[in-house]
């Protein structure tokens, strides 16, 4: 009789167990479902990470960085849509974004041991924003020597002028760099190179004669660049000069006389008297010069051969090595007859003056005739050199 009761008991704790189940089970489903679906999602999924990913060179915190490398930022899976780059007092730095959004570059030189800060922002290719923040300082040179560049600013010059630009407080290490951060434009084609003609000055001359007319800009980029020993830029050059009508003088010692050419036609012939022919130290040396100076009187006064205070009129200096052309009245008697000077062509006064009044700094003196040739250790030897050994002068050869 006991166990229908028993029997009763069972059955309504097992129907009690399986609804408290069914409720468990109901409210699990509820927690895990995922949209448009029916359930059996995984609660512990996180959301996908950006697929974009930006990057800076220099990276962020990078020291003793060159002002003259560009700062780049680039991106990945996605396209950049901003950058903002920050001098130390708030200055935005120019740059821009390349035309395929997956770079920016900077578009100016840094100064020297600055801290400069950016902030970028891109889309990624999912929809996604990323940004990028960091910064960077540059070095601090431990010298910035100065260069200097000639011919000077709106100058004309003579068709034998060449580019010179030197470095008077230091020596160049790294040339290539140098060479590489340094062009010429020319209004007419010129064929040209440059050539290191000592660690302190490199030079640039055409083939031939430059085209009369033309006009010539030329650009160093020298700030912030490496010289090597630990010398950076100090700062950047530039000249835009002339190059006047085709002037060339022409002295053959032996004839006593010098021929002024322009543009290949004899325009003037004047009696000379050159430097003496039985010695050596005292001929006109042969070789290609350039007018370097001129002056109304100059002081042509030499110890070493007894005569001190010597001024003449009309002088142009064609080298360092001592060779002028200018008046000598006091001469007068061998003039266009015999080479009785010391180095210098000298002539009679009112030709002086005409020729000087028609020089200009830059022109070319052709000297042939002489037992002597003129050393390369004029300030100006660039004509004295071949045209196959100038190139091979060159750092990037």
């Amino acid at each position: 009789m006991r166990r229908p009761a028993s029997t009763t008991r069972t059955t309504g704790l097992v129907g009690a167990l399986f609804l408290v189940l069914a409720l468990l089970a109901g409210c699990t489903s509820e927690q895990t479902g995922t949209p448009g679906g029916s359930g059996g999602g995984d609660s512990g999924q996180q959301e996908a990470a950006p697929k974009a990913k930006l990057a800076a060179s220099p990276a962020n915190d990078a020291a003793d960085v060159p002002p003259g490398d560009p700062l780049k930022i680039s991106v990945t899976d996605g396209a950049i849509d901003s950058v903002e780059v920050l001098s130390p007092d708030g200055k935005a730095v120019k740059g821009a974004v390349a035309a395929d959004k997956l770079s920016w570059a900077s578009s100016e030189v840094f100064g020297y041991g600055k801290k400069y800060t950016y902030t970028a922002a891109a889309t990624g290719s999912d929809g996604k924003k990323v940004e990028l923040k960091g910064g960077f300082t540059t070095l601090k040179p431990a010298k910035t020597p100065r260069a200097t560049i000639n011919p000077a600013d709106n100058a004309t010059v003579g068709v034998g002028m060449p580019i010179s630009v030197k470095f008077p407080e230091g020596k160049v290490t790294d040339k290539a760099a140098v060479e590489k951060a340094l062009s010429v434009e020319t209004s007419k084609p010129v064929d040209g190179a440059w050539a290191w003609l000592n660690d302190q000055q490199v030079d640039w001359r055409p083939k031939e004669y430059w085209p009369a007319g033309t006009k010539v800009t030329v650009t160093a980029k020298l700030y912030g660049l490496a010289y090597g020993g630990g010398a950076y830029g100090k700062a950047d050059l530039s000249t835009a000069f002339t190059i006047g009508r085709n002037q060339v003088v022409k002295v053959n010692t032996p004839d006593h006389k010098m021929n002024v050419y322009r543009d290949g036609q004899l325009t003037a012939s004047y009696p000379s008297s050159n430097g003496k022919d039985a010695d050596p130290d005292l001929n006109t040396p042969n070789g290609t010069l350039i007018v370097m100076q001129k002056d109304p009187i100059g002081d042509f006064s030499n110890p070493r051969y007894g005569y001190t205070n010597v001024k003449k009129k009309w002088a142009v200096r064609i080298s360092n090595h001592g060779e002028f052309i200018h008046e000598n009245e006091e001469n007068r008697a061998n003039i266009g007859k015999a080479n009785t000077s010391h180095g210098c062509v000298n002539l009679l006064e009112p030709d002086a003056k005409a020729y000087f009044d028609s020089a200009l700094i830059g022109d070319p003196v052709e000297i042939t005739g002489s037992k002597a040739n003129m050393p390369t250790s004029s300030d100006v030897f660039d004509w004295l050199i071949p045209w196959s050994q100038w190139q091979k002068m060159s750092a990037l050869r």
